[in-house]
């Protein structure tokens, strides 16, 4: 959102804490000896770049570089995706409610494509998924992404946002671009309480967390963070209906670790570790009390008379760990690093009950008793990545000089499902209907559905940067990338700037990339009892290769592919104002959809041969859709002062649109392209988030005290319903809503202030809906700024 001028650095400083020309290092950029040993500035390292540089004006794509230090201290959000939310336009992350495990992780994206289609790196370092595949929500659907509130907020030192394509430099996911985020390893100690809560006196937060650097060996430093943030329940439901809508109950317990240790020479041992626990709660669709509309065979008169809400909750375990080692071979640089990644969900349901064995109970004479709580299963995955870079900066080989760097990678994957205890999909009764077996609100694994994939994958590349003159930059990078279960892909990257004067800087881009289809998206299976005609079958989320998807002609998964064109300016007519501007045309071709389901009303044919199977509706993930997104970045700033006192004003911007260009069907499903994407599968696609974004914020100084008024507009969404346009039911038209969020910080000394101040402080909604039309059941979905409405805060923030 930011620009990539000096007069930016100064207003981040400003807005946002006074650690910002301390920029995470890329993996692979190292300070080049030969290059301009004269100039007195402090080299840094951005995202994009293979090279060191005097500052990030020298880079030819647009970055925005957020130090978090004052978000962090002052901030009225408490996890780093909702932070980023309320800073970067081009950033999306909406906590969705009735989505089942969408509901545990929040998913985040850029530019308004899928949140796997964003990569994501830790100190340079790529960060893996996590294990959860999207099913349900207004968000995401069908894609994996990165949890990124699984790092504590105090152990982050900046973000670094390159808003353009980059799989040629980093390889797959970074469709829409790449998001850095470096970690602090700074001497000293500051700690953190906060407390938030919703308008409605619900959705209590409570945050401690605490950070100290200090020295180790001789030279070494390591920062430590921990922190504990328990996050309540919100319900927003309409008074008498017995659900429950709003945020999840989280509690997360973080630890990370971060820091270096000097061996010989210049040499540096680097190394990151981290681990979050978090156990999690959402709540599930209500079910009716016995003599209700509702299907009576899901519930027990002896168990839940007047119905009751079945609650998801899952075990959360995340962990991360990279150790390397930075040092020089000759004339050249060289990193070779080591990361593992891990994630795992295990559900268990509670407040539940499986009527089939409560009927079977009743049945042998017993009162209709079943368990209320259930071991539901869940599923894991592991990424292991190796790393060797290499660069040299040759000063005045080509124009003023020449950055070569090469390198390779190989990466290996595991996903597994795990089955759940028999009770939570059994049928025990066998003469059910209506769904009775297995838990009420999410049935469990079964047998059938557990997996063990493993993958593996090799890439090597090679990264070219120029200095063609002092006013012309040249970069161009090449990838080839090779997959064990789909096959190779080769990428590259073409992007240049010019300094058209002082005050104007041109640039521009154009690259391939691709995105390897997820494990989760190959081999996730789901199975449940549903009753079609009185008879139990099976209904199943078929997974890539199997029978099921075999017998309906689905083809193998491979990896999406996409062309990015960028083309923008920057402008700085004086030290107190900044401009830039940045259009942006992505096209991706074969993107990964969760197929609508196919059963005897929507493709009989099919039908008939499923149900040799034993399955009676199937639906699957395939390579179907073409998309086209087109959209501007906009950034302006202006600094001045009053006297003693300090205005700070800046305006961030992002307008785009994605359409869906093509539906290309397997041959086995020509014909049936409306069930392959329905109306309201596609519009998830091209409406999933805000189509506009801007953030207007002031941010003003008077002695100890500090006022930030940020004021957000979210444009407009449409959504589609059950019925679709086509039965004469409109779409969920979300009209453009503003919010304003309003802190105020008093300085109590030089090592403490205290910050108070509210979100959303209007109390603002989403645009009312028909709930029976809605993904989650309620009067709107969970998009631009939610469902909660406004929210309270306090913060303390100590240095010691």
């Amino acid at each position: 959102m930011f620009a990539t001028t000096p007069l930016r650095h100064a207003v981040l400083l400003s807005l946002y804490g006074a650690a910002a020309l301390s920029f995470a290092p890329s993996a692979f950029a190292q300070t080049a000896p030969e290059a301009k040993q004269e100039t007195q500035m402090q080299s840094v390292s951005v995202v994009g770049s293979r090279r060191a540089t005097t500052s990030s004006t020298d880079t030819v794509v647009p970055v925005d570089i957020i130090p978090m230090s004052k978000t962090t201290e002052q901030g009225g959000q408490f996890d780093l995706a909702q932070t980023l939310t309320y800073i970067s336009p081009s950033f999306n992350s909406t906590r969705q409610s009735g989505s089942d495990g969408a509901d545990l992780v929040d998913s985040a994206a850029l530019r308004g494509l899928g949140s796997d289609q964003t990569l994501v790196l830790v100190n340079g370092k790529r960060r893996h998924t996590t294990a959860l595949v999207n099913l349900f929500g207004a968000r995401n659907r069908g894609n994996t992404g990165t949890d990124m509130n699984t790092i504590p907020l105090l152990a982050i030192k900046d973000v670094q946002v390159l808003r353009d394509g980059a799989a040629a430099q980093y390889g797959s996911d970074a469709i829409a671009g790449v998001i850095d985020i470096g970690l602090k390893k700074s001497k000293g100690c500051e700690a953190i309480a906060g407390f938030s809560e919703y308008s409605k006196r619900d959705g209590k937060n409570y945050l401690t967390s605490a950070y100290c650097g200090f020295e180790i060996g001789s030279g070494g430093v390591l920062g430590i963070t921990g922190e504990y943030l328990d996050r309540g329940r919100s319900n927003r439901a309409d008074a008498g209906n017995p659900r429950i809508i709003g945020d999840t109950k989280t509690k997360n317990q973080s630890l990370y670790l971060n820091g270096e240790l000097p061996t010989t020479g210049t040499g540096k041992l680097y190394f990151t570790a981290g681990a979050q626990t978090r156990d999690a709660s959402s709540a599930a669709f209500a079910r009716g009390g016995v003599g209700s509309d509702d299907i009576p065979s899901r519930n027990s008169a002896a168990m839940y008379p007047n119905g009751f809400v079945p609650f998801i909750n899952a075990d959360i375990d995340d962990r991360y760990a990279t150790v390397g080692h930075r040092g020089t071979v000759g004339d050249w640089n060289m990193d070779v690093s080591q990361t593992y990644g891990y994630n795992k969900m295990k559900y268990n349901i509670s407040h539940t009950i499986n009527a089939s064995i409560a009927n079977k109970d009743l049945l042998s004479g017993g009162k209709g008793i079943s368990p209320d709580r259930f071991d539901a299963g869940g599923f894991s995955f592991q990424q292991l990545t190796t790393n060797l870079d290499l660069n040299h900066y040759y000063d005045g080989l080509i124009g003023d000089g020449l950055n070569v760097a090469f390198g390779g990678e190989y990466r290996s994957e595991n996903y597994k499902i795990f089955a759940g205890e028999a009770g939570s999909y059994n049928d025990v009764d066998g003469i059910g209907f209506g769904g009775n077996a297995g838990s009420q609100g999410f049935p469990g694994f079964q047998p059938g559905d557990q997996v063990n994939a493993k993958r593996h994958s090799t890439a090597a590349y090679l990264d070219l940067e120029a200095d063609l003159s002092k006013t012309v930059k040249l970069q161009g990078a090449v990838r080839y990338e090779k997959f064990s279960d789909f096959g190779s892909t080769v990428t590259g990257k073409l992007a240049g700037s010019v300094r058209v004067a002082d005050s104007v800087l041109l640039r521009g881009s154009a690259s391939t990339g691709f995105r390897a289809p997820s494990l989760q998206q190959v081999y996730f299976s789901s199975t449940f009892t549903d009753f079609i005609g009185g008879v139990a079958t099976d209904v199943v989320l078929a997974p890539n290769g199997g029978a099921v998807a075999n017998e309906a002609g689905i083809p193998k998964l491979k990896e999406e592919k996409s062309t990015s064109f960028t083309l923008g300016s920057t402008w700085t007519p004086n030290a107190a104002v900044s401009v830039t501007a940045d259009l942006y045309n992505i096209k991706i071709k074969d993107r990964i959809v969760l197929s609508g389901r196919f059963n005897a009303d929507t493709y009989p044919a099919l039908a008939e041969r499923l149900a040799k199977l034993g399955v009676g509706e199937a639906q699957f993930f395939v390579n179907s859709v073409d998309t086209k997104t087109q959209g501007l970045d906009l950034t302006a700033s202006h600094k001045t002062n009053f006297g003693p006192n300090k205005l700070t004003t800046f305006l961030a911007l992002n307008v785009s649109k994605t359409e869906v260009t093509g539906i290309h069907a397997p041959a086995s499903l020509k014909g049936f392209e409306d069930v392959l994407l329905s109306e309201k599968e596609r519009l998830y696609i091209e409406q999933g988030a805000p189509r506009s974004k801007a953030t207007l914020g002031f941010d003003y100084v008077t002695g100890p005290w500090e006022s930030d008024l940020k004021i957000i507009h979210f444009g407009p969404q449409t959504l589609g319903t059950f019925d679709g346009t086509a039965a004469g039911v409109p779409n969920q038209h979300y009209e453009s809503k503003t919010s304003a969020d309003l802190s105020f910080t008093y300085t109590i000394n030089k090592n403490m202030k205290f910050t108070f101040g509210g979100n959303n402080i209007f109390n603002v909604k989403p645009t009312t809906q028909n709930p029976d039309q809605t993904d989650n059941g309620f009067k709107y979905e969970s998009v631009q700024f939610g469902l909660n409405g406004a929210s309270y805060f306090g913060r303390l923030y100590v240095k010691f």
